[in-house]
């Protein structure tokens, strides 16, 4: 029954959001326009529910000679590809904001363990333990509002199925409002994704070994 109530939630809260900060929306688009060469979203295919694939959007932060589909945290200097406008809409959460169309059209929710890349096959699988690919992926989560980019992935799992296990309500306004202090105060935000990539090594050289 609350699966019926967050979806009607999510509509209504991503409809005001789409009117409300239209203007924000087109200053940024504007910017984003003066600031590099380059179309003004980003797409990039991302896990959904049941492990089902979409375009996820946001604003585009890095250069176009970006390799593509390889996660930030797997670059070694993930800076030399960011713009000098990027650098700000990511620090300040404001490349996610056209999300707030994946959640209208129902590829996303506003809360949700945050969505793979569909080559994250490591998270993807950790995630399957805790039944948190049975859920549609959301513009902020559980582990988001408990680490953000410094937990290890089977942390991040771990966290993303207790979400799932709690799934209500309070639990949603709690992520919600702790994401708007964690924005605020710019915590948990490590550029390359420390956690991750320190995981990814581990796991690089575990397949060496064999």
């Amino acid at each position: 029954m609350y699966l019926i109530i967050k979806r009607v939630i999510d509509i209504v809260l991503s409809t005001l959001g789409l009117v409300i900060l239209s203007p924000l929306f087109i200053l940024l688009m504007i910017m984003i326009k003066i600031d590099s060469k380059g179309p003004i979203l980003f797409k990039q295919n991302r896990i959904g529910i049941h492990q089902s694939q979409f375009k996820i959007l946001k604003f585009r932060t890095m250069r176009i000679d970006t390799p593509q589909n390889i996660p930030t945290h797997l670059f070694d200097n993930p800076d030399q590809y960011i713009t000098r406008l990027g650098k700000f809409l990511r620090k300040t959460s404001l490349d996610e904001l056209p999300q707030i169309w994946n959640i209208f059209v129902g590829h996303m929710s506003i809360i949700g363990p945050r969505p793979a890349l569909w080559n994250q096959y490591d998270l993807i699988e950790e995630r399957e333990k805790y039944r948190a690919n049975d859920i549609k992926p959301g513009l902020t989560g559980w582990a988001q509002v408990n680490g953000r980019d410094e937990l290890p992935i089977e942390h991040k799992a771990k966290l993303d199925g207790e979400y799932v296990r709690k799934l209500n309500f309070w639990t949603d306004c709690k992520c919600f409002f702790l994401t708007m202090i964690n924005v605020v105060k710019s915590d948990g935000i490590i550029e390359g994704g420390q956690g991750e990539k320190e995981d990814f090594q581990h796991e690089t050289k575990r397949l060496k070994a064999k």
